[in-house]
């Protein structure tokens, strides 16, 4: 474990009653398990030991002097703290904006009317290389964040995105031929990654605890709202020559909103203090981040606490970050839950939605709906219809849970691609006249479902069942999954398409979505309503689930429904 020296003689009466769960010797198998539970998570700045354990550390007739004893009555500046949380979300909207955009371009592009090139007949695979280049770009931006985002820091590593966003649309928009184009593609990939690396670390850390899981799902919402403004831009241009231009170039703006959000916003005070800035630079940013409602007790309380959990942590965390050990997550406790998040994100992916997403318009048009504004059109209904469905999701999943939601949503998924692909040669009993109607119909049950499901939920899980010792490694390697697969889809989708046709597509993501089925019903359990200590200790060898977060001393197999 590091030690932290300079910050341990800061608040000795507090560091020293933890000073017993900071054992280096986590290879012990029962007593790795046991360390683990007794750790007291961080989530962001504020110390979460469970409600149990503070109590029973209090002393009677006294009230708890940790900042969550009281995170209900603390003072919030609403106006800080929405400016924390909106322009990081930008870096989100400009990644939804680049799918909703790349929609309504490849019909503009390859339009012989609209294009405004000699270079306008594209083959297949260099559509594909259009969209999936910015995401090959967010798969590089991912593992740039993953072994260089900890020394840029949250701030410095959003910027870095804005100007990667900028330039990048512009190269699209200025650009004199096909090379350009795909160039500038790469660099707004690359800003995808480090964006949606940073952004959700930025907004978590620097949130107040009453309002973090608020402001933590709205982001996913930024998304999809930026996914309807691309559609939105698309049907504004699709029919004027060179509006391919247009609807890239436009994301300067929101680019340029971004870092000038984030050059007046402070770092992260947490990070300062993994970095070694020290107490002093991480206090006057924590005051900051507070702004009116700042309470220099409670501000230096908090640093205190952050200071104390990283002294309890058996995470080696110094100065930025220790080296990255993926060998710990092969150990047999941690199997099951990256199982449970390589999976879920490999499925959001390989099921197809995403990338259907990019190629929304065109496969409008093959639907019946021939016209480009027509088909653009409807793609705007879509992202709509997707941005109320995001709301459902973030309404429901702390009520329904996330089992059900997963398992229905991703049979309606199911259900949504036979119906399309039945339509595709003509198998429905439904007229001719109808039949782009259907089409659609199907789309949005399609989009809805996922929406419901593997949208919103695969991430909020990769958040809670990864153990806090490998949950930034675990993380890291889903981030990377997801792209890369997103990446690999997007691009082959459409020479499968051309070759195999779009009936056996559709029949091939139904059949991938049947195998996410059985897959989530039996290894993703449900998490709602339990503390991350619980949640780890699903994954604990049978003879210690009893001794963990509340356990029963049953299996962790048993608990899966609760």
């Amino acid at each position: 474990m590091a030690s932290y020296p300079h910050y341990r003689n800061r608040s000795p009466s507090r560091l020293g009653r933890h000073s017993r769960h900071a054992s280096p010797d986590y290879d012990s198998g029962a007593q790795e398990g046991s360390e683990a539970r007794k750790t007291l998570e961080v989530e962001a700045a504020p110390l979460l030991a469970p409600a149990s354990v503070r109590r029973a550390r209090q002393p009677a007739g006294t009230s708890s002097s940790q900042p969550g004893a009281h995170d209900e009555e603390a003072p919030v500046d609403w106006l800080m703290t929405a400016l924390l949380f909106l322009f990081p979300a930008v870096g989100g909207l400009l990644f939804g904006y680049d799918i909703g955009a790349t929609s309504g371009a490849l019909v503009s592009m390859t339009s012989a009317a609209t294009a405004g090139t000699d270079w306008y007949d594209l083959g297949a695979a260099q559509q594909g290389l259009v969209v999936s280049l910015s995401l090959a770009g967010a798969l590089l931006g991912s593992v740039g964040a993953l072994l260089y985002g900890d020394k840029l820091g949250r701030r410095k590593e959003l910027l870095l995105a804005s100007g990667l966003y900028g330039v990048g649309s512009l190269v699209v928009a200025l650009s004199p031929g096909l090379p350009a184009v795909l160039a500038g593609r790469l660099l707004y990939g690359v800003g995808i990654g480090f964006a949606m690396h940073a952004a959700p670390a930025y907004i978590a850390e620097t949130s107040p605890a009453r309002v973090r899981g608020l402001l933590i799902s709205l982001k996913e919402a930024f998304i999809v709202g930026g996914i309807l403004a691309g559609y939105a831009t698309s049907y504004a241009f699709v029919e004027q020559v060179g509006g391919w231009r247009w609807m890239y170039g436009l994301a300067a703006v929101p680019a340029a909103l971004l870092a000038a959000g984030m050059a007046g916003l402070p770092e992260s005070p947490r990070w300062l203090l993994l970095s070694g800035a020290g107490p002093a630079a991480a206090t006057a940013a924590l005051r900051k981040a507070k702004g009116r409602a700042a309470n220099e007790g409670a501000v230096q309380a908090e640093v205190d606490n952050i200071l104390e959990a990283m002294a309890a942590s058996p995470l080696s965390t110094a100065h930025g970050g220790g080296a990255f050990d993926f060998s710990e997550l092969l150990r047999p406790r941690y199997r099951r839950p990256l199982a449970i998040g390589m999976s879920l994100m490999l499925f959001q992916q390989i099921t197809g939605q995403p990338s259907v997403l990019y190629y929304a318009a065109k496969i409008f048009q093959a639907a019946g709906f021939a016209g480009a504004e027509e088909a653009t059109g409807v793609s705007l209904i879509l992202g709509f219809f997707k941005l109320v469905m995001t709301g459902i999701a973030v309404a429901t999943v702390d009520s329904w849970g996330r089992r059900p939601l997963l398992l229905y949503g991703v049979s309606g998924i199911v259900l949504s691609l036979l119906l399309l692909g039945t339509a595709q040669f003509g198998g429905l009993p439904v007229p001719q006249e109808l039949l782009a109607w259907t089409n659609l119909g199907a789309l949005l049950l399609y989009v809805g479902c996922y929406q419901l499901s593997f949208g919103p939920i695969s991430w909020l899980l990769c958040g809670e069942v990864f153990p806090l010792k490998v949950r930034g490694q675990a993380i890291a390697l889903a981030t990377l999954t997801n792209f890369g697969s997103n990446f690999l889809v997007s691009l082959l989708l459409p020479s499968i398409q051309e070759t195999f046709g779009p009936a056996a597509t559709y029949f091939t993501f139904a059949a991938i979505g049947v195998a996410a089925v059985v897959t989530i019903y039996t290894i993703v359990p449900e998490t709602k309503g339990k503390t991350l200590e619980e949640i780890e200790a699903l994954w604990a060898p049978a003879g210690e689930a009893g001794g963990a977060g509340g356990g029963n001393g049953s299996s962790s197999s048993s608990k899966w429904q609760d």
